[in-house]
């Protein structure tokens, strides 16, 4: 149940996740396709989890989380810091 409420909010315009990482991803001074490269993931599906329209597996979260030094938590909305 909480997977599924998770892929509707993030089908949401204005959905923590996405605005993290688009701003963590200028941060770094990354292009999508620089970062899809860094994570070995198509750039549409970089993509995708920027726009909402589909959520990172469990797997992506923890690749994100790990590339950027911050925690899931802050990268989904539910810390206000990094780590």
């Amino acid at each position: 149940m909480l997977f599924y409420s998770y892929t509707i909010n993030c089908r949401m315009k204005n959905n923590l996740f996405c605005q993290q990482l688009k701003e963590l991803r200028e941060q770094h001074e990354l292009t999508q396709q620089k970062l899809a490269n860094l994570l070995s993931i198509p750039r549409g599906t970089l993509s995708y989890w920027e726009l909402g329209l589909s959520p990172p597996s469990m797997f992506g979260l923890i690749a994100l989380a790990d590339y950027f030094d911050v925690s899931i938590d802050y990268l989904v909305g539910r810390e206000n810091y990094p780590i």
